[in-house]
């Protein structure tokens, strides 16, 4: 109910703060006398902006399931199957949500979690994960996956990206209308502004643009959303070392590829020159941050 709460109230933050900053900046006295409608065209951004964000988001689950083969463990088969389902349920009481799916899928090292809810959500090992890793390195991924669960990083990240979908749909239209307007009409010309060709090449050029720009916003909330889940990995076992040695293995391995929409859910150690489009900060980063919690005399108590 927060996190609905919270969807909702940040599609009136933007149409509010949209809205207000342009008429402060009288960009929409501009834009009305030449016959734009600034707020269908905020409603439009919005419906745009967050659509394919929320769908992708419903259908995460059944997505990833098919994307990666992942085969749900509805009744474990053998002694190791068993041991993971006991570990997630385990994970998932200390964190204080419900039981998710736990799927095994064929790959290279790797793990991700997805899903709507944090009482339906899914959480997915790879075959090569479980074969490289010891036991307590493999529960200290799995603590890493339910702890983005349980911080309802998915949703999260999915508001991020309908908020940035949006101002990038709409100030694409708004610049594309401008110089539609400006530079591209004449006098007697009976079209309606914003229709002509310097509109559409402007919006798509804005759109590319902007969402490179965008892009640098989610990676960042999707970075910080991974320390969080580390650090949280180490509560629910009552150390950071597990979750150390993990990322220290794995930053040693080559993380499974996952499909597209998956790889920002997943364990990945992306090269330092991709710097602010990495969805994932590099494993000596996220190494370090462990580490400086565990000596800080504000460290969090590791207890189980």
């Amino acid at each position: 109910m927060k996190r609905i709460f919270l969807f909702l109230a940040t599609n009136l933050a933007v149409m509010l703060v949209l809205s207000v900053t342009l008429r402060l900046l009288g960009v929409d006295r501009f834009i009305g006398a030449s016959g734009l409608d600034l707020g269908s065209l905020l409603v439009f951004s919005l419906v745009v902006g967050f659509t394919g964000s929320i769908v992708s988001l419903l259908l995460s689950r059944p997505m990833a399931k098919w994307s990666t083969g992942a085969h749900v463990i509805a009744a474990p088969r053998s002694a190791d199957e068993a041991w993971l389902v006991s570990t997630v349920r385990r994970l998932a009481e200390r964190a204080g949500i419900g039981e998710p799916e736990v799927a095994v899928y064929e790959g290279s090292p790797n793990a991700f979690a997805t899903g709507a809810f944090r009482d339906s959500a899914l959480v997915a090992v790879s075959t090569g994960l479980l074969q490289e890793m010891s036991r307590d390195e493999v529960e200290a991924v799995l603590g890493h996956e339910v702890s983005h669960v349980a911080n309802g990083d998915m949703v999260t990240l999915a508001l991020v990206q309908g908020v940035v979908n949006t101002f990038v749909v709409f100030f694409a239209r708004v610049v594309g209308y401008v110089v539609d307007s400006t530079l591209f009409g004449r006098d007697g010309d009976e079209r309606q502004p914003g229709t002509g060709p310097g509109f559409y090449v402007t919006v798509l050029v804005c759109e590319i643009v902007f969402g490179i720009g965008a892009s640098m916003i989610v990676a960042w909330f999707s970075r910080q959303r991974e320390f969080h889940a580390d650090a949280g990995s180490a509560r629910l076992l009552g150390t950071p070392d597990p979750m150390i040695a993990a990322l220290a293995r794995l930053g040693g391995l080559p993380p499974g590829a996952l499909p597209q929409s998956l790889r920002t859910f997943g364990i990945t150690d992306m090269p330092a020159w991709l710097g602010l489009f990495a969805s994932h900060p590099p494993m000596e980063a996220r190494i370090a941050a462990l580490q400086r919690a565990r000596h800080s005399t504000t460290a969090p108590t590791w207890s189980r």
